[in-house]
């Protein structure tokens, strides 16, 4: 079949293919869906086309086949949207975003408080907290046992607190960076 035969029959049949649709779905919106999935099967069946005795009875079988695997197919979504189970409440990002903030300010002052820390005890924070290394792994790293690695971490922690909290307590007008930060950012 040619697409001008093609076209002719759309011409003679669609509105035809039409009516039946909306007869059988009482949907006008429905019914266009129908007659172009109908004429889609029967450009896809076109070879069989010369075998038909009614072209409109054999549209109409098709638009019927088409009709039937569209509720079929609207059954089972509602079926499948019927399993889920209920949306939850949804979180309220907030209280995430407040959070972040926080945290951020937290992490910002610890790094702003970090140099005033002793050397040795900047070292094993360093290495514990940030590089994730054991307490085996940084008294080996530092070449000391493990319980002066404890001793040392507990002080840093304890110390880095103290300094943290008192930093974020100044105003930020007034907050002052450790010299050697003051002078790295002076230099940019």
């Amino acid at each position: 079949m040619d697409h001008q035969l093609f076209a002719e029959i759309y011409d003679a049949h669609a509105h035809a293919v039409y009516a039946h649709a909306i007869r059988m779905t009482a949907d006008h919106a429905g019914a266009d869906d129908i007659v172009s999935l109908t004429f889609l099967e029967a450009w896809r069946l076109r070879d069989s086309f010369d075998q038909v005795a009614s072209h409109r009875a054999w549209l109409f079988g098709i638009a019927t086949n088409v009709i039937r695997n569209s509720r079929r197919a609207a059954r089972r979504h509602r079926d499948a949207i019927a399993r889920l189970p209920p949306p939850g409440t949804v979180p309220d990002v907030a209280d995430a975003v407040v959070s972040r903030i926080a945290d951020a300010a937290q992490a910002s002052a610890a790094l702003a408080v970090l140099s005033r820390l002793r050397h040795a005890d900047r070292e094993v924070l360093l290495l514990s907290v940030w590089s994730g290394l054991s307490h085996a792994e940084v008294a080996q790293a530092c070449g000391t046992s493990v319980g002066t690695v404890r001793s040392r971490l507990s002080r840093a922690r304890t110390r880095l607190q103290k300094l943290t909290a008192s930093y974020l307590a100044e105003p930020p007008d007034s907050r002052r960076l450790p010299a050697s930060q003051a002078t790295r950012e002076g230099s940019l």
